[in-house]
């Protein structure tokens, strides 16, 4: 269970420094840079949305 913590607190850290990332991107016209950004985000995104899945269904389990 700590390590799924630990997961979660990664992906939402990597969530948050891409979020910045692409704002900086933005501001000083880099566009690749933003796509990078995005597709990062969108990759902890997908990672912390099976995260949650599978802690709901390990939950239900337990029950």
């Amino acid at each position: 269970m700590g390590k799924k913590i630990a997961l979660n607190v990664f992906y939402n850290l990597g969530i948050i420094l891409s979020i910045f990332g692409a704002v900086w991107g933005y501001n000083n016209h880099k566009y690749l840079v933003i796509g990078l950004f995005v597709i990062t985000a969108a990759f902890f995104l997908y990672l912390k949305l099976q995260l949650v899945k599978e802690m709901r269904n390990s939950l239900k389990n337990r029950k």
